[in-house]
């Protein structure tokens, strides 16, 4: 069977879809590809539907290294489990399509995006959501969309849709967009801290350069897309239960049940609330017990909800007494960590997160293994959030998906203002230990990871923190609010993370759980979240208004050096002899084929003594200098002086004494300490020395031949044939 391809342009370049000639056995599969970046990308239902009361999706993004013509670096030479950039495209997926599945779908859907082509300059992270909402129109599994994503780069203060990999690295942001027709529904940007109507106006160029993609899925869907399933949604009995309940939970109290301060409190309020509503109406010998309890579980849900949502838009009151404005109150702590480099607590209402620096060498940088040209990154954010943080009981294992989208957007906020390598050459890495979590950890861990490096000395260009923003949309009344509880986010319609300084942003994560917002509720939203911004780093500041002048006593010593690069082999020595010696005095050196050394060590006179030894090892001697050196070797011509360490030179035996010596050892022995003087280095660094006080008064030595300048001898044809050999 032949394929059917549709076309459209996208930031000038052509973008292809075909459908029809791969993967033909699932409900939806199509072939997406855009320069020579090509993608497989497959959706499939399962006929039954799940037992599970959420929706059961997952989104695998698949990285193959045939792609870049590379084989896997792992031992087993395969693709092992998806490293940090495939579950961070994999999620940009997600958060564009879950939001569009019908409410009450069940149904076990995967979507698997294979990069099968890439070519280093189309990333395929903001193909992958393209080709999922291209697979599921044309599939049976119901959906809403299409959507469709874009990357904006600004440049020269000029907006570009999916900016090569260079242009990229000119470019003042990195905003990724998904959208509908009418409305964006997932924003995530990092960038060199730019002010709010600039990503405004971003987001708006890319969602009207979205649209051309968006026709083209339509087109596909219109002419080749599957009948849509009927599947089986929830039951209406919670639905039907709810006009009752809601009446009799606001006479048992609900209003003040949702209105408790603690989260722990509230939740033991509301539940108890809900266990008596229900235990009035399901007597313990009912045949259909299970099933009611069930309903009236997911009926009491919804009541929760709807008086919630109620409260914020009518009366502007919020679960912990707050208006939509006010963030929760804030307390900070630094330097608890006594061996640390550097250590935070900051604490935002119930969200309290630990923040610690650690400073390191160019040896400590993450090596990445995956299609991106990278080679490594000097800089680490590590988001924990363990089970205790929220009072659960859970498996632990290593970094859920969650883990690593949280931390990698709290690394783009920070990045934005970390000194250059070359400014402060320490690999560094922060680590944002969640210990209590009621809403906006990831942003808590911004501002603790902030003050944790400020603590440790690192020369920030400015400080840096964040807040969540909610949103509570009915119809066309609506209601931002400031620095959300994790029940907001669950019940509410919005999560918007804004990230940045003073002067601007530097991050930001949106998600929508309506079918999208205007541009002008995200202008609401973005002036509301600056103001919390500053609030927020004014409480910083009042604890810790700019890094420490001094590095950390407990962090490490960097000492930088430059040497002839034409000196390198002398420190490295024959083998690494010379290295392994240096280390051995307490320190790392690395060394760069410019000549750069990098001394690293714990201890600040390791550090300085290693830094003499290299100075020593390739210090370039000079006609003219005098030393006061010591004799290491003698020899019938001479003896051999040091005159630093890694350096010796000659004195000739007609250089040591006016009279004539017939030894050198009837002047000088190994050990002798004399004062000597350079007279002469020859183009191999060999030096020629003379006893100062004997200058002027013996004729000076001719001068060592050049290297390599044989001219003056005659060659073998001037002397004649070699005699032949004695047998």
């Amino acid at each position: 069977m032949i394929g059917k391809t549709y076309t459209t342009m996208l930031g000038g370049r052509e973008l292809s879809i075909e459908t029809g000639r791969l993967a033909k056995l699932v409900s939806g599969s199509v072939t997406l590809r855009y320069g020579d970046t090509l993608l497989l990308v497959t959706a499939q239902a399962r006929d039954e539907k799940s037992l599970l009361d959420f929706l059961p999706l997952t989104v695998e993004f698949e990285e193959r290294h045939y792609a870049v013509g590379k084989i896997p670096g792992s031992f087993q030479r395969r693709e092992g489990r998806p490293g940090e950039k495939a579950i961070l495209s994999a999620r940009i997926t997600d958060r564009q399509i879950r939001p569009l599945f019908p409410k009450g779908y069940r149904h076990e859907t995967q979507v698997i995006i294979t990069v099968l082509s890439a070519d280093g300059q189309n990333a395929p992270d903001v193909l992958g959501p393209i080709g999922a909402s291209a697979a599921l129109s044309v599939s049976d599994i119901p959906w809403a969309g299409p959507t469709a994503c874009v990357r904006v780069g600004q440049i020269d203060g000029q907006y570009v849709v999916n900016p090569t990999a260079e242009q990229l690295e000119r470019s003042v942001m990195d905003l990724v967009v998904a959208g509908t027709r009418d409305a964006v529904m997932m924003v995530e940007a990092g960038a060199q801290t730019v002010d709010e109507e600039t990503l405004v106006g971003a987001i708006e160029f890319a969602h009207a350069e979205m649209q051309g993609v968006i026709s083209l899925i339509e087109t596909m869907r219109v002419e080749i897309g599957l009948e849509k399933f009927n599947f089986l949604a929830e039951s209406d009995l919670s639905t039907d239960l709810v006009p009752e309940l809601a009446e009799a939970a606001r006479v048992g109290g609900l209003r003040g049940a949702l209105l408790t301060v603690k989260k722990k409190e509230r939740s033991a309020n509301l539940k108890a609330l809900r266990d008596r509503l229900i235990a009035e109406r399901v007597p313990e010998d009912a045949e259909d017990a299970a099933e009611r309890i069930l309903a009236l579980k997911a009926a009491f849900s919804k009541v929760e909800k709807q008086e919630l949502r109620r409260l914020i838009l009518e009366d502007d009151l919020r679960a912990d007494g707050r208006n939509s404005k006010t963030v929760r109150p804030i307390w900070i702590e630094t330097r608890p960590l006594p061996r640390a480099h550097g250590s935070a607590i900051f604490t935002r209402g119930e969200t309290q997160v630990l923040g610690v620096a650690t400073l390191g060498t160019e040896r400590d940088e993450i090596l990445i293994d995956d299609l991106s040209s990278e080679t490594g990154d000097k800089f680490l954010l590590h988001y924990n959030f363990p089970p205790y943080s929220t009072g659960e009981v859970k498996r632990m294992g290593g970094q859920s998906r969650r883990e690593i989208g949280h931390g990698n957007l709290a690394k783009r906020a920070i990045r934005a203002v970390l000194p250059s390598f070359e400014e402060f050459p320490y690999v560094i890495r922060v680590v944002g230990e969640v210990l209590e979590s009621n809403g906006s950890s990831s942003m808590a861990t911004v501002c603790a990871g902030t003050l944790s490096l400020m603590d440790a000395g690192v020369p920030l260009k400015a400080p840096v923190a964040g807040v969540a923003m909610g949103l509570v949309m009915e119809g066309e009344r609506y209601r931002i609010l400031t620095d959300i509880l994790g029940l907001e986010d669950a019940l509410g319609d919005m999560d918007f993370k804004v990230c940045g300084s003073a002067d601007g942003v530097t991050a930001l994560q949106m998600d929508i759980k309506v079918g999208g917002i205007t541009p002008a509720v995200m202008r609401e939203a973005l002036a509301q979240a600056r103001e919390a911004r500053l609030h927020i780093l004014g409480k910083m500041a009042e604890v810790l208004a700019a890094p420490r002048a001094e590095l950390s006593p407990t962090a490490p010593r960097i000492v930088s050096m430059k040497i002839n690069p034409e000196l390198i082999g002398k420190v490295i020595g024959p083998g690494g002899k010379q290295v392994r010696e240096l280390e051995a005095m307490g320190a790392q050196v690395t060394i760069e084929e410019d000549g750069t050394i990098r001394i690293f060590s714990a201890s600040g006179e390791a550090a300085e003594a290693v830094r003499a030894r290299i100075s020593g090892l390739t210090r370039e001697a000079k006609v003219g200098e005098e030393f006061e050196g010591t004799v290491v070797k003698t020899a019938p011509f001479g003896a051999f002086v040091n005159l630093y360490p890694g350096q010796d030179g000659m004195l000739h035996i007609s250089q040591m004494s006016e009279e004539r010596i017939n030894a050198v050892e009837d002047v000088l022995n190994v050990g002798d300490k004399l004062r000597v003087k350079i007279v002469n280095v020859d183009d191999r660094g060999k030096i020629d020395l003379i006893r100062p006080e004997l200058e002027g008064k013996i004729a000076p030595r001719a001068p060592r031949e050049p290297r390599g300048d044989r001219g003056s001898r005659p060659d073998r044809g001037d002397r004649g044939p070699r005699p032949p050999r004695s047998e």
